[in-house]
């Protein structure tokens, strides 16, 4: 039975999770360009290149106080994950996540990495709401999760290997510490939120070597999934209207 859900599972992925995931990212980026495309302009600064637009942003699902003080839409905390403020910005989540995905599906599962991953995301972005971050967006927090349930597992893990993860996981934070500290208008909340949420994560659900996935990380799993699906759905819905029938 386990074995058949697991296929279930991966079908609404396809045969690779992190190819879909980044497949998402990618098409969500082209269609929040798309949305505004006056606005683009020309630019040579590798951080604004390639920016959508704020009303763009808040189309396609940003989070922070505005939308969710101003339209209660608390559905965003799960479709900003999915956006992106630039190609650098993009390209960097993106990269980070085909570094850190395989390790961490290696060594919690399939189910387990849903729930963190997703988790994570919204976790980060849930404690940068309350820090009154007015507007945000990125897969920083998502993999920020990944990392700090890298961190539970090393340090959990112990012995050689163990410690050789955890002091590896150990520097990749304090990398992102120092990212955050020396550029302006990183999101700090989201991103030690997510790293907060994915170091819980991973205690409560366990890694392979010491719990078997059980029954229940298979329905949250597949919970967030269609969550997220739907969400993402009423995002596209949203943006056709958009593109189609709003001048």
């Amino acid at each position: 039975m386990g074995k058949i859900l697991r296929s279930n599972l991966y079908l609404f992925f396809g045969a690779d999770p992190i190819k879909v995931l980044i497949s998402v990212n990618v098409v969500l980026y082209v269609l929040s360009l798309l949305i505004n495309p006056s606005s683009q302009g020309v630019s040579f600064n590798p951080f604004t290149m390639l920016s959508p637009s704020t009303r763009s942003f808040l189309v396609m699902g940003a989070t922070g106080t505005w939308p969710i003080d101003g339209y209660g839409s608390w559905w965003t905390l799960v479709s900003a994950s999915y956006l992106h403020g630039g190609l650098l910005h993009i390209f960097f989540n993106m990269f980070a996540l085909m570094q850190l995905a395989p390790f961490v599906l290696s060594i919690y599962g399939l189910y387990r990495f849903v729930i963190i991953y997703v988790f994570s995301g919204v976790a980060g972005f849930l404690l940068s709401y309350f820090a009154h971050i007015n507007l945000t967006i990125g897969a920083s927090a998502n993999i920020c999760g990944l990392i700090g349930a890298i961190l539970y597992y090393g340090k959990s893990r112990g012995g050689f290997f163990g410690d050789m993860i955890y002091r590896q996981a150990m520097a990749w934070t304090m990398g992102l510490v120092l990212f955050g500290l020396l550029f302006p208008g990183i999101n700090n909340w989201a991103h030690g939120g997510g790293l907060l949420a994915g170091v819980l994560a991973g205690y409560l659900v366990g890694f392979e070597e010491r719990r078997m996935e059980r029954s229940v990380h298979r329905f949250l799993a597949f919970f967030m999934v269609i969550m997220t699906i739907l969400i993402l759905t009423w995002v596209v819905v949203r943006a056709g209207h958009v593109l189609f029938f709003v001048p």
